[in-house]
């Protein structure tokens, strides 16, 4: 009996040691203290800057961050609505103007940093597609200033249901705090932002990272891969590391400087949610920031991805799929896959479309848009091919020009073109039978 007693003493003590651990743990993630340096008496519908400075400051911040892309969509800038497509269902980016009964004009500066840098807003626990796992990083003088930006904006009504096109259970916020235990670290930028201004807009305002590196089932970054590539809402945003494959390994820290501001770095052009982040946010990086987020970049390691041996050309079907790109293709792409310079991506050379062909498999479906930028104001369009190719027919393609011009990659398969094309819900081949 007494060594019963033993053992249930020893269970219990386990118990609350593990209890303790984990109320430690879970102070730690949701702590919020570090918001204590914001007013909490004003909110921003009774709030209006008329610090200049701080509100020029304040707009470069959200530049940067790139909110006014995520958060407009029909109603007005910055009044939501926004879909962002997750293994797990659909979010819908909410209203952040003013407005006190929609958007959030009923927060205080301190609700706003709870929200923006501890993802604990107003409706509950945000979910990470606001990257307020980068946001923590934000600086306490970035957070006042993008306070006092936001005091500028104009009030919009627009009700948002941020979380009704989510699945049973991913739709309880409350699981969010579980979430933020095993994945969120709830600590601000660990060096010094001016000295290390390329990691800091990397890390923090332009949460790179949460497009650029592949999550685990749960949806967070797997920090093993950091920015070696992810697969964002059906497109593929490329490795950034120095990998000379499939990254930026041949890339100088002017050329990534380029592509920020405009779009293009002469090889490669934005597209998909990239073109929107240069629209909306980058092309607005002064020319120093951009740099520092270039050298930044050719700073990282290599990933370990290793270069494919290109397939033969000389086969009945890359025969036929170099047919096709002569007669649907050359004309924007070249002959040689040259591309236009600044507005048309080449294909010779271009490493960012060898590792994973998503993205290349959407624009052929959905067509595709270069950004419009004071430095390139004409962005070309690609048109779908959805109505004009059958699946084999795209795969083929997309095979061909990532095996021609120097390039070698895997085949692109038929069944991957057949299942974007209904995931997009994009339009059949003409004459292809739908039963």
């Amino acid at each position: 009996m007494a060594s019963i007693k033993k053992i249930g003493a020893g269970v219990l003590g386990v118990a609350v040691i593990a209890a303790a651990g984990a109320g430690v743990w879970a102070y730690q993630t949701l702590n919020t203290s570090r918001s204590a340096v914001a007013d909490d008496t004003l909110t921003l519908a009774e709030f209006t800057s008329e610090d200049q400075d701080a509100i020029a400051r304040g707009e470069y911040v959200m530049r940067a961050g790139d909110c006014v892309a995520c958060h407009t969509r029909g109603a007005g800038a910055f009044a939501g609505g926004y879909e962002i497509a997750t293994p797990f269902g659909t979010l819908v980016s909410s209203n952040i103007t003013p407005d006190v009964e929609t958007g959030i004009g009923a927060m205080t500066e301190r609700d706003f940093f709870n929200a923006v840098r501890h993802g604990q807003g107003s409706e509950g626990m945000l979910y990470p597609a606001m990257p307020y796992t980068a946001y923590a990083k934000l600086t306490d003088q970035d957070m006042h200033d993008l306070w006092d930006y936001m005091s500028t904006v104009e009030p919009v009504s627009n009700p948002i249901d941020e979380n009704g096109g989510m699945r049973f259970p991913y739709n309880q916020r409350l699981a969010m705090a579980g979430w933020n235990m095993l994945f969120f670290d709830n600590a601000g930028f660990d060096g010094d932002p001016e000295a290390e201004r390329g990691r800091y807009l990397v890390d923090g305002a332009g949460h790179c990272s949460a497009c650029h590196s592949p999550r685990n089932e749960l949806g967070a970054e797997m920090a093993s891969a950091y920015l070696e590539g992810g697969v964002v809402d059906g497109w593929y945003a490329p490795d950034l590391t120095q990998n000379p494959h499939v990254g930026l390994g041949g890339s100088t820290a002017e050329e990534i400087a380029d592509y920020l501001r405009t779009g293009s770095d002469g090889t490669s052009v934005a597209a998909g949610p990239m073109a929107e982040a240069v629209e909306h946010s980058l092309q607005y990086l002064t020319q120093e920031d951009a740099l520092a987020v270039g050298s930044y970049l050719t700073s990282l390691d290599a990933s370990d991805v290793a270069p494919v041996a290109p397939l033969s050309l000389e086969t009945a079907e890359m025969q036929r799929a170099a047919d096709d790109y002569e007669v649907n293709c050359s004309a924007c792409h070249g002959l040689a896959g040259e591309g236009i310079t600044g507005m048309v991506p080449a294909f010779a050379g271009n490493t960012a479309m060898l590792s994973n062909p998503t993205g290349m498999i959407h624009a052929m479906l959905k067509g595709a848009r270069a950004p419009h930028t004071g430095v390139l104001q004409t962005a070309a369009g690609m048109p779908s091919f959805a109505w004009k190719m059958s699946d084999a027919q795209v795969a083929e393609i997309l095979t061909y020009v990532r095996n021609n011009w120097g390039n070698g990659a895997a085949a692109v398969d038929p069944a991957a073109v057949a299942q974007m094309r209904e995931d997009l819900g994009a339009r059949e081949k003409i004459g292809t039978p739908t039963n």
